[in-house]
């Protein structure tokens, strides 16, 4: 699924829709909002309602942008979906994983024993010079790579493996201990791209989040600082399946309870602190909002929104490109959506 690189909310009525998400009392207020702020059509809101997982693609600001909203319908309670979020072995279960694995806190270089780059990127890595690398990575670590490796030796993959590893480790530590400011400088591309920066530049959209979610602007925007008593954080790698490429990925998980019934059940925040393609900066939102007129019977909607700016989007080739990936991220979205519905629901 593709993740946020510049941005996660890529205009203002889409949230400005999301603002009254979480106030929403009556199912007719849902469907004004999926009518109205999403831009649902009258029977993708009936797929919603018979439990049939939507996704759509947003209008973007500029072709390098892909944005993406998905929603499903879930006969559970939102609690539900909590505990598949911190269950990794479920997860793993998911289309979209090839590898997952939770970080220790403190976190330990055991913990990314699986981190590890395939032989193509181990390959480009050997090629790699600040501003064309086919591997996204700071600049201190093209020079650590091209210094500390023997790439003539038989054990080169091994010797690329453990450096990422340690390198891995170490910037989660420096993030856990600075903030934002360790993210770093990526230099794989011609134009180099301040990780810390851009983020904060993604988030100045976020100053008109919902506002049963401020939590999420002022922690994310100045962790370690600024938590308060209904955020909980914890950190883990992924391998996914995106592209042409697998991507490794290092993600801290924000999760928000509800206080009051005008907020959602629950809230989370997926902040990339690396990947090693496509994404530079990545923050995916997801809300579980409880079904305002089932007292009955529990039942949630689940709600994602995702997006991405990624290099290689514009031009003849580009457009090309862009066509494939969009078609793909909404597809990817939608079908993990069902997957965990079908998880949930048959527990």
């Amino acid at each position: 699924m593709i993740r946020t690189a510049a941005t996660v909310l890529l205009y203002v009525s889409f949230l400005a829709g999301l603002a009254r998400l979480g106030t929403c009392q009556t199912s007719a207020e849902l469907q004004t909002y999926f009518k109205e702020s999403i831009g649902l059509s009258q029977e993708q809101i009936a797929d919603l309602q018979t439990g049939k997982a939507v996704a759509k693609v947003m209008k973007s600001r500029t072709p390098a942008e892909i944005f993406v909203f998905g929603a499903v319908y879930i006969k559970a309670a939102p609690e539900s979906y909590v505990h598949l979020a911190s269950d990794f072995d479920r997860l793993r279960k998911l289309p979209e994983y090839l590898a997952l694995s939770k970080i220790s806190n403190p976190p330990q270089l055991a913990d990314l024993e699986g981190f590890r780059f395939d032989s193509d990127d181990i390959k480009a890595l050997k090629e790699c010079k600040p501003g064309h690398c086919d591997v996204q990575i700071p600049a201190q670590a093209i020079e650590a790579f091209r210094q500390s490796i023997n790439w003539s030796a038989p054990d080169v993959e091994q010797q690329v493996n453990r450096l990422l590893q340690l390198r891995a480790l170490e910037r989660l530590q420096e993030y856990q201990r600075d903030g934002n400011q360790a993210l770093g400088i990526y230099v794989d591309k011609e134009k180099p791209t301040d990780v810390s920066k851009q983020f904060e530049y993604m988030l100045s959209y976020a100053s008109v989040l919902p506002r049963y979610v401020p939590d999420f602007h002022r922690y994310l925007l100045g962790y370690p600082n600024a938590k308060s008593s209904n955020l909980e954080d914890m950190f883990y790698w992924a391998k996914v399946k995106f592209g042409l490429k697998p991507t490794l990925r290092v993600v801290q998980l924000v999760t928000l309870r509800g206080r009051s019934a005008n907020e959602p059940a629950y809230a989370f925040a997926e902040k990339q602190l690396y990947s090693s393609h496509y994404f530079e900066t990545a923050l995916d939102l997801t809300f579980c909002i409880r079904d305002p007129e089932n007292a009955k019977q529990p039942g949630f909607y689940l709600i994602k929104a995702m997006g991405s700016e990624q290099a290689g989007l514009t031009g003849f080739k580009g457009s090309i490109v862009r066509k494939v990936a969009v078609g793909r991220t909404a597809g990817s979205l939608e079908k993990s959506l069902a997957a965990i519905k079908q998880t949930l629901e048959d527990k």
